[in-house]
């Protein structure tokens, strides 16, 4: 039996590492550019938690060396995309009525491994696939990533444990419930941090999602979705799903337009 009355101290803001010359980090983030640099990963669709290799690839390149070819991902079709509704569908009920403790610990699990056995990883594909200078990506790839986790799993608790007065033989409670259906983040090029956070804000309060990464971010962005696997999100809570904007879009979105009318 959980009767746990658990409350979640407030945060402090990650520390942005210097990098400097004989650092620990700058080796190995050195160590992490040098690997994958040299290798192309094949990125593919993950989709209630199995890796879907749909053939249909596009390349994934440096934008200040066009020629450098970073990864192959695979794009996701028609039967993808219902395959991530169906999953996150799928996944909606279990993981609405797990415990808001379970899910907040997740996220801090998640935000734990950014900032520390994946933080290399994470800056490393941030600046090769979005050219930002190690800077640029210690402050929004890891550090800002994980003070938007660590904030977001403080609030949550803050909301949830703010409860009504009760009276003599009347007890109020206030219970909150996730958004029917799951979301759809699209999520942009230019920041790591806001693309792990348009998941996990909505993952936090019980919500499942399908979500489209942008194509000038995959590597990143699919590091972000293995990172949250390791950390144990379950299958089809979050649907990774590259491909082509308009297509995507069209064929998730056509339905409920229709619906709507």
């Amino acid at each position: 039996m959980n009767n746990a009355i658990f409350s979640l101290t407030r945060s402090r803001n990650e520390l942005i590492k210097s990098y400097v010359p004989g650092t620990r980090e700058r080796k190995a983030l050195v160590s992490e550019l040098e690997r994958i640099s040299s290798e192309v990963t094949e990125i593919p669709c993950i989709i209630g938690g199995k890796e879907v290799f749909t053939g249909n690839t596009e390349k994934v390149v440096m934008p200040h060396n066009h020629g450098h070819v970073l990864a192959l991902a695979h794009k996701a079709g028609e039967k993808e995309v219902k395959q991530a509704i169906e999953a996150a569908g799928r996944a909606h009920r279990e993981w609405e009525s797990i415990s808001w403790v379970e899910r907040l610990s997740i996220t801090m699990k998640i935000a734990e491994l950014i900032a520390t056995k994946h933080r290399a990883q994470v800056n490393a594909t941030t600046m090769l696939g979005q050219s930002k200078n190690v800077f640029q990506a210690e402050i929004d790839a890891v550090c800002e990533s994980v003070d938007f986790l660590k904030f977001n799993a403080f609030y949550m608790s803050e909301i949830y444990n703010n409860q009504p007065s009760s009276e003599p033989g009347i007890i109020n409670r206030i219970e909150y419930r996730p958004l029917e259906g799951f979301i759809f983040a699209i999520t942009p090029f230019n920041f790591t941090s806001i693309a792990s956070n348009l998941n996990l804000a909505p993952v936090l309060m019980g919500n499942t999602v399908v979500w489209k990464p942008s194509h000038t971010a995959l590597l990143s962005n699919y590091t972000l979705m293995k990172i949250f696997r390791e950390a144990g999100l379950p299958d089809g809570v979050i649907n990774f799903i590259p491909g082509d904007g308009p297509l995507l879009g069209k064929r998730l979105l056509q339905p409920y337009m229709e619906g709507s009318g």
